[in-house]
């Protein structure tokens, strides 16, 4: 083994899994984003149905709000600019198309934001009401403090994202998990499309709209048997 071992790029993929894992303490298991809604309304009732539903947010939401607003928030945090990581958060939440949506960032924002004061993160305690406002700024702290480079970050923050609404959505079609891990393999090169799109928008092309997702987000609360809580 080489006497250079671990080299800083092995430390950062270290990091980067700890920060996508579904064990983070932050509640994600909690929410499927309009998903339990869809599939009580039959518009998500199989594997391929979940699958398009996926894709379609991914190549709306994600590549068009989440990613570049991500990217956004890292180089905030680079600069050590928090009025810049403030704006960023208020243009993630004005995103959001329904309360619900907004409170889910907001709940796992604060849920990480301690999780990062607790783990010492740089910065961490000091702006620790700036992170509570959306899960991505304590994101984009965390992988500027341990060193995981902008795209690998942003397809990390992709794929926890994929792999907690597959797994919200085995529970509540229900699928087996062999059809889940096919619905991890089959997007990944979505993932991969809507990460490098994200990362190359400007300001004037962030922004999307998701009816679909904006409808079952809306009619959720109203659910009359919930599991989660988006």
């Amino acid at each position: 083994m080489s006497e250079s071992w671990p080299e800083p790029a092995d430390l950062a993929l270290i990091r980067l899994l700890q920060l996508c894992s579904g064990s983070l303490p932050i509640g994600a298991f909690s929410f499927s984003q309009g998903i339990e809604w869809a599939v009580s309304a039959g518009w998500i009732r199989d594997q391929a149905s979940l699958g398009d539903w996926l894709s379609d947010v991914a190549a709306t939401n994600l590549a068009s709000v989440e990613i570049p607003l991500l990217a956004r928030l890292y180089r905030a945090v680079e600069a050590g600019d928090a009025q810049a990581l403030d704006q960023g958060c208020q243009w993630l939440l004005a995103s959001r198309e329904t309360s619900e949506l907004r409170d889910e960032d907001r709940q796992r924002g604060r849920a990480l934001a301690t999780l990062l004061v607790d783990l010492d993160l740089p910065r961490a305690r000091e702006w620790r009401s700036n992170l509570a406002a959306c899960q991505s700024a304590g994101f984009a702290l965390a992988a500027v403090g341990w060193g995981i480079p902008l795209p690998q970050a942003a397809l990390g923050f992709a794929w926890g994202w994929l792999e907690n609404l597959i797994l919200a959505g085995v529970k509540l079609i229900p699928l087996g998990q062999t059809a889940g891990q096919r619905l991890l393999r089959d997007l990944g090169p979505v993932l991969v499309g809507a990460v490098g799109r994200g990362l190359t928008l400007t300001d004037a092309e962030v922004g999307a709209s998701a009816p679909a997702l904006a409808i079952a987000s809306s009619r959720h609360p109203q659910q009359y048997c919930r599991l989660f809580r988006s």
